[in-house]
C-alpha cells in the first residue's frame, strides 16, 4: 500500500499516517473537554476507545481509500497536536475533511495550514470532484476555518442526535 501522499510538510507542520504511537497523545488530547467539547463523538472517552478508532477506522480507511485522517505533528519540536484529514462518511457518500488540535496550539493558524495541506492533497493527488466540512454551529472558529479555506454553507442535517451543518467545497477547475 502506498501512503507516500499522506506524508506532508507545511511551513510549520507534518502531517503524516497516524502510528500506534499517537494513541496515548490523542488519548491526553481528547482529555481537554475545551478539544472534546464540539467533536460530536461523546467528548472525552476511554483510551482503549481511541486505540480502536486509530487502529480500525484511521488505519482502516488507508486500507480501505488510501487516505483518512493523519496525525499533526509540530516541526519545531516534532511533538504530535492534533490530527487533521480526509475521512469516507459512506453514509453520505461524501468525503469530510476534520480537524482537531491541542488547545495550546489553538488560534495559530494551524487547523488552516492543516486542512489546505490535506485539501490540496485530496484535489490534486486524489483528484476528489469535492470535499465537504462539518461543524456544530456554535463552533465558530472551526466555521470561520472552513470558510478562509474557500467551503461556503450548503446545508443542516442531523448526525447523532444533533444538528451539525454541511459546509462544501469543490475542486478547483485547472486551466
Amino acid at each position: 500500500m502506498h501512503l507516500e501522499h499522506l506524508y506532508i510538510e507545511t511551513e510549520r507542520l507534518i502531517l503524516r499516517p497516524h502510528i500506534l504511537e499517537d494513541v496515548q497523545a490523542s488519548y491526553e488530547m481528547n482529555l481537554d473537554v475545551r478539544v472534546s467539547r464540539y467533536t460530536g463523538d461523546g467528548g472525552v472517552v476511554p483510551r482503549e476507545t481511541i486505540e480502536r478508532r486509530i487502529v480500525e477506522d484511521v488505519l482502516g480507511d488507508y486500507q480501505k481509500y488510501g487516505y483518512g485522517r493523519q496525525a499533526v505533528v509540530w516541526k519545531a519540536t516534532g511533538q504530535f497536536i492534533g490530527f487533521a484529514g480526509l475521512k469516507y462518511l459512506e453514509d453520505l457518500q461524501e468525503i469530510d475533511l476534520g480537524y482537531r488540535l491541542c488547545y495550546d496550539f489553538w488560534g495559530k493558524g494551524i487547523a488552516t495550514e492543516a486542512a489546505n495541506a490535506c485539501l490540496e492533497m485530496g484535489f490534486n493527488h486524489l483528484k476528489l470532484p469535492r470535499v465537504i466540512g462539518m461543524v456544530l454551529p456554535e463552533n465558530k472558529t472551526s466555521v470561520r476555518v472552513l470558510e478562509k479555506l474557500g467551503f461556503l454553507f450548503e446545508n443542516c442535517i442531523e448526525e447523532d442526535g444533533m444538528t451539525v451543518e454541511v459546509y462544501g467545497k469543490q475542486a478547483p477547475q485547472n486551466g
